[in-house]
């Protein structure tokens, strides 16, 4: 592979990583496969995208999950966070409307998007109400500052916290 076209896969690559997640400094490889292994603790792009090559070209993550070798489990969870931050971030102004009222469309959507079941929405929909301003902090506020925070009132919620893993 030339000097070039190393540049630009890796720009490439580089393009589709979740920005937000490599800001916060949370691992974009996941924790199996021998790519995961070889760079644990680095932080950068540079050994996530190594680790993610690893990964990817040799095979080991899937032959990792198939037999629960390399650091990987058979029973892991599949995670959409990247999913809800999007939503966010792109529904900020009817969101926080919806949460401040406590029922609308978008936080419909987003209690579907996080799986609360319908015995659950309302429930929800009044704990969003009650707690809006620990989940947007401000006119301001990031959709990270606002996942987080909307993460922080349903954990300290008994009946809602299994939701707080889809945030």
């Amino acid at each position: 592979m030339t000097k070039m076209k190393l540049v630009l896969s890796t720009a490439a690559l580089l393009a589709v990583l979740p920005l937000s997640a490599m800001a916060a400094g949370e691992n974009n490889v996941g924790s199996c496969g021998w790519g995961s292994k070889v760079f644990a603790g680095q932080r950068g792009v540079a050994p996530q995208v190594l680790a993610a090559t690893t990964n990817g070209t040799s095979g080991n993550q899937t032959f990792g999950v198939t037999t629960g070798t390399s650091g990987c489990t058979q029973d892991g969870a599949v995670s959409s966070n990247w999913k809800t931050a999007m939503y966010i971030d792109g529904n900020k102004d009817k969101l926080a409307m919806d949460m401040s009222k406590g029922s609308g469309e978008s936080l419909d959507s987003l209690a579907q998007l996080l799986g609360v079941k319908d015995a659950d929405k309302a429930a929800f929909n009044r704990i969003t109400k009650e707690n809006f301003a620990k989940i947007f902090v401000g006119e301001q506020a990031s959709a990270e500052q606002i996942a987080l925070g909307l993460k922080q009132v349903l954990s300290a919620n008994s009946s809602l916290a299994q939701y707080a893993e889809a945030v």
